[in-house]
């Protein structure tokens, strides 16, 4: 029996929350499709290289993170004042809301729930712009007049939850008719390195357009969103007004060291990318041959939903969880509340576990 006064969990992996609101016990195992991290991490490096920066803790950080920069500046191809280190991406989406704190916010959903959270937190007003399914694309002449009464966009690019992606032809059209109006344009790339497709990072238009702010997360890929470790990218000038706002010492010690080592791990990334062009396809194919309608994804998650009759997303979430299998409701997600769900991409033997139960499903 569904216990309406547990609330939806606002975000994947929050097992507890789902149990006790389909009433199921607190130990039921389950399969975790929910959040959208990386199978084949964390590196297998990383446990050394944590006991080695051990003792650092004795230490304050570097208030300046002068090596964490440089090394996201090397990777980047930036220079390093473009750069700023964050508690994670959740910190990244907080201060560049507040950049525009009483202003106006245009948000293109459905899309991650921080963002509105974050411009509520800072008193921003917010413009809801919903994309319609099964598509959701972005016509940027939707965007004209929202955009006229805005501050600042926000934008996730591949989008979470549906796993699209904006063309660079529609960036490059948005910002230039954001430029022209003074809107900034953050868009939030968490996803990025899950996209095999070379040269999709919007990185380089950081030079033609200083109303750009890209947000970047290294938890996802590399398994460790428990650390809590992202940056932003931008105009050295954005950058400077975004450290005035951010705490002192809010990167921690371990995660600022760990920066250099991630990023120059290239067989990693090679890795994740082999996995995802021989898995992706193989759970869409078997998602599709099963009936469900699924938004074609460009990253490592999949949203779906029954392809015919009415949505049945929430006896579709119970008979997962009955099965041991955590997938992610999306209640939260303004446009798609509760009749789609979204799924992650795993190893083999779970994709293939995820797919029969699936199959012995049948909605009533």
């Amino acid at each position: 029996m569904r216990r309406s006064d547990e609330a939806w969990p606002s975000h994947g992996g929050q097992a507890a929350t789902l149990l006790a609101r389909f009433g199921l016990p607190a130990d039921h195992e389950l399969l975790d499709f929910s959040a959208n991290i990386n199978p084949l991490g964390p590196p297998d490096w990383l446990g050394d290289a944590i006991a080695g920066a051990m003792a650092g803790l004795a230490r304050y950080p570097d208030p300046s993170y002068t090596e964490p920069r440089e090394a996201i500046a090397r990777h980047e191809g930036v220079d390093p004042n473009q750069v700023l280190p964050t508690n994670g991406g959740a910190e990244a989406i907080f201060l560049a809301a507040g950049l525009h704190a009483r202003g106006q916010a245009v948000i293109v959903e459905p899309s991650f729930s921080e963002y509105a959270r974050a411009c509520a937190a800072h008193g921003l007003q917010i413009t809801s712009l919903p994309l319609a399914a099964p598509a959701f694309a972005l016509d940027p002449d939707r965007l004209a007049s929202p955009l006229r009464q805005a501050d600042v966009l926000f934008l996730c690019r591949p989008n979470n939850p549906t796993g699209t992606l904006l063309p660079w032809h529609t960036m490059e059209r948005l910002l230039d008719s954001a430029r022209q109006q003074g809107v900034t344009v953050v868009v939030d790339e968490a996803f990025i390195d899950f996209v095999d497709e070379p040269g999709e990072a919007l990185t380089p238009l950081l030079a033609h357009f200083d109303n750009l702010i890209l947000l970047r997360s290294l938890t996802k890929l590399y398994t460790l969103p428990g650390l809590r470790l992202g940056y932003i990218l931008a105009g050295a000038q954005t950058i400077r007004r975004l450290q005035a706002g951010q705490p002192p010492w809010s990167v921690n010690h371990l995660s600022a060291a760990l920066v250099a080592p991630l990023l120059a791990d290239s067989d990693f990334l090679d890795r994740t990318h082999a996995w995802l062009r021989e898995e992706r396809p193989r759970l869409q194919s078997g998602l599709l041959s099963l009936g469900l309608e699924v938004v074609p994804s460009r990253v490592n998650f999949f949203l779906v939903r029954q392809g015919s009759g009415p949505p049945t997303g929430d006896a579709l979430l119970r008979r997962l969880l009955q099965a041991g299998i955590l997938a992610r409701h999306t209640h939260n997600f303004p446009g798609l509340d509760g009749g789609w769900l979204r799924l992650a991409l795993r190893g083999r033997a779970d994709n293939e576990r995820l797919l029969t139960t699936l199959a012995a499903w049948r909605p009533a």
